[in-house]
């Protein structure tokens, strides 16, 4: 039989380990126990040695069975459940027409950069290429595009050019 003290003394670290496995004090606890109830009926397995690392080794294993028997659980119980509700899809063609209008009333230049980079997924450097233009502008026209682009969906009116005051 095992020396008692070498055991008790080891349950404060083993209740730190489990705390940390569990992140839930109840289940600490519950662990703990169950790790002390197996490593006491098997006992007779342990070689001398370090006695922590091969109580942990037994804690760890006990967590790991019963997070994979938690996940079976949960994947019988997903069985038995009702199909989650779909997304309603009645304003799908309604969106669809506002974003082709917005993107209508956008410059021609922002349009082009907005498509090439949001729709096609282009990187900066490939869409400067195409449109003949530095990185720099493609990333002015692709921000001033998101900008007006959100404003109009949203139904709020931005200034189209640049409000430049006459200085005389």
């Amino acid at each position: 039989m095992p020396n008692r003290e070498l055991i008790v003394a080891e349950i404060p670290r083993l209740r730190r380990y489990a705390r940390a496995l569990t992140g839930d004090a109840s289940r600490a606890d519950d662990l703990v126990q169950d790790t002390l109830e197996r490593a006491l009926s098997r006992f007779s397995l342990w070689r001398p040695g370090n006695l922590r690392a091969w109580l942990f080794t037994i804690m760890h294993n006990i967590f790991v069975n019963q997070i994979k028997a938690a996940a079976h659980v949960d994947y019988l119980a997903d069985d038995l459940l009702p199909d989650l509700p779909l997304r309603a899809t009645q304003t799908d063609n309604l969106e669809l027409r506002d974003l082709d209008r917005a993107l209508g009333r956008l410059s021609a230049d922002q349009r082009e950069v907005l498509l090439l980079v949001g729709l096609e997924d282009l990187s900066y450097e490939d869409t400067a290429r195409i449109i003949g233009s530095p990185i720099g502008t493609v990333m002015s026209r692709l921000s001033r595009g998101r900008e007006r682009l959100r404003a109009l969906l949203s139904g709020v009116e931005l200034p189209t050019g640049a409000q430049l005051k006459v200085v005389k």
